[in-house]
């Protein structure tokens, strides 16, 4: 019996240590992407005043802590929007045209016709839900809102983008949240 409690409490140890928490939401310490393993960079979470929004996770193929050397590679990457307070579709939908704004000011006709897409994908998220973007080179940025497969973005420079809106120069969450997902705390 010993040996069985000893294995169990062993084996909940190391489930423990391949996660991480933040703000009561649990995040794997690894995900699989066609095929390939991303580990967690980072985890965040969102604040607007004193209202906790979401916990952001960033996956990557191996930890980095520059917001440029991450946006000039062009390998697998996910990130995980964990809601903890319900955000209607218009105000997804403009959240998204001020990251493009103010983290792509130069974006390219095909980038800002993804993102108008991208607004159209969006709905009421309710605390609890999820939204996960995930690219992968050569295929695009596949769009998952409340466990709904939306459709898939192309292009690199799009992905580029949606991804600066958290770690860009003038992140919507904040610095704290780019440095965070950014593995810089």
């Amino acid at each position: 019996m010993r040996k069985l409690l000893l294995a169990a409490t062993l084996v909940l140890a190391a489930a423990a240590a391949n996660a991480a928490t933040v703000a009561g939401v649990t995040l794997e310490d690894r995900t699989s992407v066609n095929n390939q393993t991303l580990v967690l960079n980072g985890a965040a979470l969102r604040k607007k005043l004193f209202i906790k929004v979401y916990v952001g996770g960033l996956y990557l193929p191996a930890k980095q802590t520059s917001a440029a050397t991450v946006i000039a590679t062009d390998a697998p990457r996910r990130m995980v929007l964990h809601f903890l307070f319900s955000v209607s579709k218009s105000q997804m939908a403009d959240a998204w045209q001020e990251g493009l704004e103010d983290n792509t000011p130069n974006a390219s006709p095909e980038v800002k016709t993804a993102f108008k897409t991208l607004q159209s994908w969006m709905e009421d998220v309710p605390s609890g839900h999820t939204i996960v973007l995930t690219y992968v080179p050569g295929i695009g940025t596949t769009v998952e809102v409340n466990g709904k497969s939306k459709g898939t973005l192309g292009g690199k420079a799009t992905s580029d983008a949606i991804l600066n809106t958290w770690i860009g120069p003038k992140p919507g969450p904040g610095d704290d949240f780019k440095k965070a997902v950014l593995g810089q705390h």
